[in-house]
């Protein structure tokens, strides 16, 4: 290119002086969590926070006991801080494994050599060296390097997919040619996209964050405070059962507190100064411990609905303000007693220590029901579920890097997808041939079929790589590319027939002439040809004939077949080739000024060349929308390009109007308001920008939509950054995967139907272990509030209690997490991620399901105290009773956690169950475990030996609660075929 000789460049010093004015161009790269923020992130976690606050609590009354009665019963201290480790743990390890993952998946290179004038001269700099004012040479293939104007262009087309969706722009500094509806200046390149064709030179505007591209990346990284829909209603469940818990301490505590003062003929009734130093103790106690009932009221105003803004001192405010207050409040109440006769210095104005161990005695126990109310395991349930998802869903290509991901993607309502890459190949492709002069389009040994294939592999200028065996690589405009790929499928070596043909004269594409001639000097006939292509309405302007396999027709008798044929292909939104070539017999090049000169062309014939679309996107789409799932495409291309690819999918039909579509620049006209109204009803959404994608998520989020967003471009990021569940493709740009929540590494938009199934049987599961847990908690409850209430002590030790409430837990978390997912739930509509995770059914099962427990719990202790020989724990018949009721307790919910397992369905329990090879081993773990822990747990789990004959007994007669649910599963499936 002569005219690059006349630019100098920068000079060092310039370079120097920019660099320090408008930076390098480095991308800043995002702020990545160590291992310590994503644990302490873990904490926040709304029923790990209860567990913590049960943890404190626990301790607390531990070390009142010690310092009481000097023993220690730390047990469920450190089995509740034991849960909260292991789950907060398991899910940091899973968090940072997948980020090392994604981080050798997602490389940048800042080396790559670009060549730029520097002191007069060309030379290579590394990409990162780039700086505003260089002169950069820009050459077919290349990526460009940062934004900039072009000073020259010659035939210049950019790939801009990635930043546009357009995988084709032309590109020129002749304002004739401008496209004023263009999503960039035509003048203008950015960086990260690439030169397809041509060359030219550009004057760099702006490098790294303040490049198009770098601004995309950072709205990437912005922090989207949007919640997901599992952590809501998580946050409603802690809520909820932190409402039952405390109410239950209060009842508890006030009930065992009365009887203790008032109705314990060893103690005398307290005197009034007794009385009035007890409740000052009360009320600096219920002072100290604000921050944790005041919440709670607050917590009920939100689950009726009521919003009521908390008090910023208790919201804000610290632990140490309100022991302040509480001591202050004290010294206040003890004064008043003075002045009433009440000296609290002399010991015999407060009740005695044994009623004080009375008092703490009832503390204890209201504790224990909040501890008991607690589902130890469900964050382990959660953890286990999301983690095992993620897990499996890497073996089939998807590379979850957010845990919670795994689940949201079953609330999903609506996926927001771009169109090239993800829902087309993002290679062009010849669609069609129409040679006229090929019966049936059939190539063979003639010599029609050399003139097309030589006239294809000399006059274009792509190239293919073969290097990978099985994995064609394209090089050079995509639109030829396609042609060479079509002549590598005619099993046609387009290399070895440029090389054999001398190339004369050559006029190459330009966006004004609109064609491209090759006159060579042909191998295959031994003459001179001159081959000619472009669009075809000019093409065949040139033509004398067509060439058809009856013989040469004049141009004039053919025009209506030719027109015709490009009206159906422009209907479908196809780029098309005209094909035309005429042999010279003379010595005459027929190009003149840049044009073609007397020539008297035969026209060959017509390629529509096109995106294809994925082959297994349209039955994914079918999918989702049977789901429930709307599915919407946002896309840089015309709008006749994408509702044809709209409707090659089945997105777009024929009853849609075009209050189903929208251009980006009219989208960006609509107030907020005007747009609420109307992007339910959007299918289309051509010509966006980045911003469009994004703003069109933050108002579906708005209109409580769960959103899923797809892309592969650096223009998808800010909306993959910001929707529930962001997913990039593993071929895509380094922004759009560092914004997204899963890389789906096949690039297949059919995982993302596989990832919304394994989203919904994932809280499927998380339901069935909360049925499961709460079941436990509703009959350990009421045993402990009975218990209680009715003076008697809990035939069940803390140790034990453990047991049931944690590390069995744990197993039943393991074995229900590890269901395989349910194809059934793609049956089904989307859930509303606002409603109660506990649903009616559920409610019943756990109520019903734990009240029967109660009864026949009782009913075997009433046995086992009056006609078995008692439940005295110092006689050897007593301990083995009290074993004989923990095991019990334990096989009744073995036996229920099958019933768990098909919840959400009417299948026997047995279904699929040699598949679940992990329930089947944990169910195996939870047996061995109790016998362990009845034969070998003596006196810390208060346990003898049973014999087997017990054993066989105990496992026979619990096992009713399986069969029951059996029989019921059984009756429902009869009566749904009866209905059908």
């Amino acid at each position: 290119m002569e005219s690059k000789k006349h630019y100098t460049g920068l000079t060092d010093a310039q370079v120097i002086e920019s660099r320090r004015k408008h930076g390098a161009n480095i991308l800043t790269p995002p702020k990545r969590e160590s291992l310590w923020q994503i644990f302490i992130d873990n904490f926040k976690d709304p029923v790990i926070r209860i567990l913590l606050i049960a943890v404190f609590l626990s301790g607390g009354i531990a070390i009142a006991m010690y310092l009481s009665e000097d023993v220690i019963e730390i047990a469920e201290t450190i089995g509740i801080a034991a849960a909260v480790l292991l789950a907060t743990g398991v899910a940091t390890w899973f968090v940072w494994d997948a980020n090392k993952k994604f981080d050798v998946l997602n490389q940048i290179n800042d080396d790559t050599l670009v060549k730029v004038f520097r002191n007069k001269n060309v030379r290579e700099v590394p990409k990162k060296e780039i700086v505003v004012g260089d002169i950069v040479i820009l050459e077919q293939g290349e990526e460009i390097p940062a934004d900039g104007i072009l000073l020259e262009a010659v035939s210049l087309q950019v790939n801009e997919s990635s930043l546009t969706g357009e995988p084709m722009t032309a590109k020129s500094v002749i304002e004739e040619e401008f496209d004023r509806e263009a999503t960039y200046p035509t003048d203008h390149v950015m960086r990260g996209t690439t030169v397809a064709d041509g060359h030219g030179v550009m004057e760099v505007t702006a490098v790294g964050d303040q490049t198009e591209f770098g601004k995309v990346a950072e709205k990437s990284t912005e922090k989207s405070e949007e919640q997901t829909p599992l952590d809501k209603q998580l946050e409603v469940l802690a809520k909820f059962i932190g409402i039952v818990g405390f109410c239950g301490a209060i009842v508890t505590f006030t009930i065992l507190f009365i009887k203790g003062l008032f109705f314990n003929p060893a103690f005398p009734t307290p005197s009034l100064g007794q009385l009035g130093l007890i409740g000052a103790v009360i009320i600096t106690a219920v002072i100290m411990l604000a921050k944790v009932w005041i919440p709670v009221i607050y917590d009920v105003y939100e689950l009726r609905g009521i919003k009521k803004e908390m008090p910023a001192s208790v919201e804000k405010g610290s632990w140490g303000r309100w022991i302040l207050y509480a001591l202050t409040a004290l010294v206040i109440l003890l004064g008043v007693g003075l002045l009433f006769g009440v000296k609290p210095w002399d010991p015999h104005a407060w009740v005695s220590l044994s009623v004080g161990k009375k008092i703490l005695s009832a503390f204890m126990a209201s504790v224990t029901l909040i501890v008991v109310t607690v589902p130890e395991g469900l964050p382990m349930s959660v953890t286990l579920s999301l983690a095992l998802s993620m897990r499996k869903m890497l073996k089939s290509n998807n590379l979850v890097r957010k845990m919670h991901a795994c689940e949201t993607m079953g609330a999903t309502t609506v996926i927001c997808t771009d169109k090239t890459g993800t829902l087309t190949q993002n290679q062009m492709t010849v669609y069609q041939t129409n040679f006229y002069g090929l019966e049936e389009q059939k190539t063979g040994d003639n010599e029609i079929t050399r003139l097309i294939f030589e006239g294809i592999a000399a006059n274009t200028t792509a190239f293919l790589d073969l290097s990978e065996p099985g994995k064609i690589k394209t090089l050079g405009n995509p639109t030829e590319a396609a042609l060479l790929l079509w002549l590598n499928r005619q099993h046609t070596d387009y290399s070895a027939l440029r090389e054999n043909v001398r190339i004369i004269d050559q006029l190459t594409f330009s966006t004004e002439r609109k064609y491209m001639a090759t006159l060579v000097e042909s191998s295959l006939i031994g003459k001179r040809v001159l081959y000619v292509k472009g669009a075809p309405e000019i093409v065949y302007s040139h033509c004398k004939n067509v060439q058809t396999a009856g013989g040469l027709k004049s141009t004039a008798d053919f025009q209506t077949t030719v027109n015709t044929q490009l009206s159906e292909y422009q209907k479908q939104a196809m780029r098309t080739l005209g094909f035309a070539y005429q042999i010279i017999d003379d010595n005459d090049s027929h190009f003149h000024e840049g044009r073609l000169y007397h020539t008297e062309l035969t026209f060959l014939g017509i390629v529509a060349i096109s995106d294809p679309i994925r082959k297994e996107v349209p039955e994914a789409v079918k999918r989702c929308s049977e789901a429930g799932i709307k599915v919407k495409m946002v896309t840089g291309d015309t709008p006749g390009t994408a509702k044809e690819i709209g409707s090659q999918i089945g997105l777009w039909t024929k009853q849609d109007t075009e209050r189903n579509h929208i251009t980006g620049s009219e989208f960006a006209q609509l107030s907020d308001k005007e747009a609420l109204e109307r992007i339910l009803d959007l299918k289309i959404m051509s010509r966006a920008r980045p911003t469009d994608k994004q703003r069109l998520v933050q108002l579906l989020q708005q209109k409580g939509a769960v959103v899923a967003v797809t892309g592969d471009g650096t223009n998808d990021a800010p909306a993959l950054n910001h929707a529930h569940v962001g997913l990039s493709m593993g071929s895509g740009t380094s922004v759009a995967k560092e914004a997204s929540d899963i890389t789906l590494l096949d690039d297949s938009f059919s995982s993302i139907a596989t990832a919304v199934m394994w989203g919904r049987s994932v809280y499927q599961n998380i339901q069935r272990f909360i049925l499961f847990q709460l079941t436990i908690n509703v009959a350990a409850l009421i045993i402990v509030l009975l218990g209680s209430l009715l003076g008697s002590e809990l035939p069940l030790t803390v140790t034990q209690m453990l047991w049931v409430n944690l590390i069995m837990d744990t197993f039943a978390a393991g074995a229900l997490a590890s269901l395989p997912p349910n194809p059934e739930v793609m049956k089904r509509k989307p859930r509303d991620s606002n409603a109660f995770i506990i649903v009616p059914q559920m409610r019943t099962l756990i109520l019903g399901t734990g009240f029967i427990f109660v009864i026949i719990l009782l009913g075997l202790l009433y046995y086992l105290s009056n006609y078995a020989g008692g439940i005295d724990a110092d006689t050897p018949e007593g301990l083995r009773n009290l074993t004989l009721f923990f095991t019990v307790f334990v096989m009744l919910q073995f036996w229920n956690m099958f019933n768990a397992k098909t919840f959400g369905t009417n299948n026997s329990a047995f279904k699929g169950l040699l598949k679940s090879e992990g329930f089947l081993i944990v169910g195996l773990a939870i047996v061995i475990g109790q016998i362990l822990v009845v034969n070998w747990g003596g006196s810390v789990f208060r346990t003898v030996p049973l014999s087997w004959n017990e054993w066989i007994w105990i496992t026979l007669s619990t096992s009713f609660v399986l069969w029951t649910g059996e029989l019921f599963r059984a009756l429902k499936r009869i009566k749904e075929k009866t209905l059908h």
